[in-house]
């Protein structure tokens, strides 16, 4: 899958940030809220857009966007909403603190995030993280998880993938025999050479060492991974080679999986659609309709209701 641009939301082309903010004060004040002009106004700016409507909006009325938006809204249509105004790499460094914060971990999150943002995506993450809850993300995590899984995670907190290295067929073969000696062919796994080849190596120089590795094994890296390793340990693994592969594919299992079932996962939902809606959600919805024959608007109009469901719709360019 090549790694251009297909987003659902794009930037107005006709920019007037005073006729926007004008027009989020008009959709609140008195009596009743018009929902359908914020969505209107929010799906059909960029995230810099919305910021910018959001300092504008500050200018002329003397007032926090955000806060009246709060006192106007709620539920998960808030979410979204609040979602859309976070600069992206904060909305991600919020989404990894709750992930950690209180009892217990939310294991699925930190694997999304972190194993599938660019090495200065995520230290942008790392920054934000610490000038919002004066913590360090990289000894929170440590502290919150254990034994290898807590190492493949403290390695993609690092940021340090060599991106952009040129693919070395030598080297892909070398790795895929290490790879196959830690797993396939060992009694046990050697999960610190998994950890070192798919944390460290380029997503090019991965997809050669995973050919090289069917090659000379006769089987595919995901069925070894799946074999060998359990947990949390085999979902990050398999995260990174989903993504490395095809990351708008990645994304579609994500959505899937927070909509199927009793219930939804909306915060999953809410991540998947507000974070590639700039990115590549028009590739993500083809991928999804692909794996699971059916399209991601029928989920989510399954799935969800009133303003909620319109928002996300909207944002998927529907």
């Amino acid at each position: 899958m090549a790694e251009s641009l297909m987003p659902t939301v794009r930037p107005a082309m006709q920019f007037i940030p005073e006729n926007a903010a004008d027009g989020l004060r008009k959709a609140m004040k008195g009596l009743g809220t018009d929902e359908a002009a914020i969505i209107h106004i929010l799906v059909n700016h960029t995230n810099d857009q919305r910021r910018e409507i959001e300092r504008q909006y500050k200018t002329m009325y003397g007032r926090d966007l955000k806060a009246d938006l709060r006192s106007e809204l709620s539920g998960r249509f808030e979410d979204v909403v609040m979602a859309l105004l976070d600069p992206p790499r904060l909305f991600d460094a919020k989404e990894c603190h709750r992930s950690i914060k209180g009892v217990g971990t939310d294991e699925a999150t930190l694997i999304e995030i972190l194993c599938s943002r660019s090495n200065a995506e995520i230290a942008e993450i790392r920054e934000l993280y610490k000038t919002n809850f004066k913590k360090d993300l990289e000894k929170d995590i440590a502290a919150d998880t254990s034994g290898d899984f807590r190492r493949l995670l403290v390695a993609q907190v690092t940021g340090n993938r060599n991106e952009g290295a040129p693919v070395d067929p030598t080297l892909a073969m070398q790795e895929a025999h290490e790879l196959s000696k830690a797993g396939v062919k060992k009694l046990g796994t050697d999960e610190e050479t998994f950890n070192r080849i798919l944390c460290l190596r380029s997503y090019g120089q991965l997809r050669a060492t995973f050919d090289a590795f069917r090659q000379i094994s006769g089987k595919d890296i995901e069925d070894a991974i799946k074999s060998e390793m359990s947990g949390n340990l085999e979902a990050g693994f398999l995260a990174i080679v989903r993504v490395t592969r095809n990351r708008p594919a990645f994304f579609a299992e994500r959505l899937y999986r927070s909509m199927k079932g009793a219930g939804t996962n909306d915060k999953a939902l809410i991540r998947a659609v507000v974070s590639r809606s700039e990115i590549d959600l028009g590739y993500i919805k083809q991928e999804f309709e692909r794996l699971y024959g059916k399209t991601l608007a029928s989920f989510i109009k399954g799935d969800t209701s009133g303003d909620y469901k319109k928002i996300l719709l909207a944002l998927c360019g529907e």
